[in-house]
């Protein structure tokens, strides 16, 4: 059976994981949290997954590399000194990284992709999520993959057109913008809108998370597919053949 270590395991990704591995045929090598023995736990494990946090992106990686193992990056609210790291490491090992592993925002962020490169910018590209009220990081990493995709079909990149926090008189929308909203509340477990707003006709494509157990059911997939890859970087489109 394979083998799979979780990092982040007392939390709400954490608990579903271990529902998720066992529903797959899999074994759960064990967990770890803040302070624990990562390298001992990969170890004991064909394969990791972390939705830990982006601090401890680079001690996960490092035991990983040890044990030359794969590992799956489910953690949000990365930057661009994270992404180093991860580059660095994939030199080494298979890694997936990912700002949402569920299957259907895979496929959302295929459509988005091809409904940006085909359409001009006169159409406007919002992005709006909404997720439970103690999620700490906005925009959320499934919005800014969201963003990507629309920005690769368009051919343009992210940072140098994204909109966020409009608040006062901000002036019009500048042309081309790809613009970002988030909603903060309950329970919600992850919802996802990507308006087109043409002249006089919208288009909207949308995915609604109802269970964090889409999420996990998505990264024991990517896991297992991650095994036996060589050294390099992946994304969840390619878990799919996308």
């Amino acid at each position: 059976m394979t083998r799979i270590g979780i990092i982040g395991s007392e939390g709400r990704m954490g608990h579903a994981l271990v529902k998720a591995i066992e529903a797959a045929g899999c074994t759960c090598s064990g967990g770890v949290d803040k302070g624990g023995d990562v390298a001992a736990l990969a170890a004991d494990s064909d394969v990791l997954v972390d939705f830990s946090a982006p601090s401890a992106l680079a001690g996960n990686l490092a035991a990983a590399r040890t044990a030359g193992i794969p590992i799956v990056i489910g953690t949000t609210g990365l930057e661009a000194a994270n992404h180093a790291v991860i580059d660095d490491a994939a030199q080494a090992i298979a890694i997936l990284q990912t700002g949402n592993t569920s299957l259907g925002v895979t496929l959302l962020a295929h459509l988005v992709r091809e409904a940006a490169a085909r359409l001009s910018d006169e159409w406007d590209i919002e992005v709006l999520e909404m997720h439970h009220r103690m999620k700490v990081d906005a925009p959320s990493g499934t919005a800014l993959l969201l963003g990507e995709a629309a920005a690769e079909g368009r051919g343009i990149t992210l940072a140098d057109k994204s909109e966020r926090g409009r608040d006062g008189v901000t002036g019009a929308r500048e042309a081309g913008a790809i613009g970002f909203a988030s909603l903060r509340g309950g329970t919600v477990a992850g919802e996802h809108s990507v308006y087109f707003a043409g002249n006089e006709e919208r288009i909207v494509l949308s995915h609604s998370a109802e269970n964090r157990m889409i999420f996990a059911n998505g990264a024991v997939r990517a896991a297992q597919w991650l095994i036996g890859k060589p050294a390099g970087r992946y994304t969840m489109p390619q878990v799919l053949g996308l």
